[in-house]
């Protein structure tokens, strides 16, 4: 047994090298990366607690799946891949549906019998019931698989919990279209390319959540001589539907309705300062649209 635990150690010391490594890697990104400007850290860490988990869940009923097969004489390894991939439920219901009978060995011809049986199908010997009751008892094996899955898919459902009730009410996420932070959507946009190659701005798409926020930030060189240059145009325009384009930094926002251009804008940019600016369109309605935004 000691033996055996001592086996054991290293792998319990990577997986917690690794766990550790993980969170420290997120916790850098988070510190040295605009990444998560805008977004409490409360959000990616309900989703991380999630995903580990989840995956938590799957190799702790895995585990104790492969365990079971060998005792059942099943593929163990085929049977955990299937809970492991097929998520932890299906794949446990895909198993308990199909796993074969226990069995044991017949102590007079070595047959392979069912603990059930009371006399060996292939030689008549009859099966004692106490090493019948034994073999019963030991189906409950490997508790401490079962104990550990349960507690991560409860963890799991609380993290997944927090994290939908938190994005459903805005909890912890900037909507601000006006803030120097980055600016989070809850919806999805339609696009058909988003790039931005030579300090140009391209963005075509075909439509987007209410008031949904595609940005992209650039550089001012020279505020006092350089214009925003913005050719915009949107093909379908329902009623009440705009596109506002916004230009932010630091306490500065200003707004342009661009949504019926008839001709390329040209933005002074002399209110604000050299550096990085927030380049914004806020959608809200227009569909079809095809824009190139560039300083100049």
């Amino acid at each position: 047994m000691n033996t055996a635990k001592k086996n054991k150690l290293p792998l319990y010391i990577g997986a917690a090298v690794i766990l550790l490594l993980f969170f420290l890697k997120f916790g850098l990104y988070f510190l040295k990366s605009d990444g998560f400007s805008g977004l409490s850290v409360l959000l990616p860490i309900l989703l991380l607690g999630f995903i580990l988990f989840a995956l938590c869940t799957s190799a702790f009923f895995a585990a104790w799946v492969y365990q079971d097969c060998k005792r059942r004489g099943d593929d163990p390894v085929l049977w955990t891949a299937v809970v492991f991939i097929a998520t932890p439920f299906i794949g446990l219901l895909i198993y308990f549906l199909c796993r074969s009978e226990i069995k044991t060995i017949c102590p007079v011809c070595g047959h392979r019998i069912s603990v059930k049986a009371k006399y060996c199908e292939e030689c008549g010997t009859h099966i004692e019931k106490e090493d019948n009751n034994i073999m019963v008892k030991q189906e409950t094996h490997n508790l401490k698989f079962i104990a550990a899955g349960v507690v991560s898919m409860v963890l799991m459902i609380v993290c997944l919990t927090g994290f939908i009730v938190s994005a459903a009410t805005g909890n912890g996420i900037n909507t601000n279209v006006a803030s120097d932070d980055r600016v989070w959507n809850l919806g999805a946009i339609n696009m058909n390319y988003n790039t931005y190659l030579d300090s140009v701005w391209k963005l075509d798409f075909r439509s987007a959540g209410e008031g949904f926020v595609e940005e992209q930030n650039m550089t001012i060189d020279d505020a006092d001589v350089q214009l925003l240059y913005a050719d915009i145009s949107c093909g379908t325009v329902p009623d009440e539907s705009t596109l506002v384009l916004w230009l932010v930094q630091g306490d500065t926002a200003k707004s342009i309705d661009v949504t019926n251009l008839s001709e390329p804008l040209e933005y002074p940019l002399n209110e604000f300062e050299n550096g990085k600016i927030h380049v914004r369109l806020q959608i809200n309605g227009v569909e079809n649209t095809v824009s190139e935004i560039y300083i100049q």
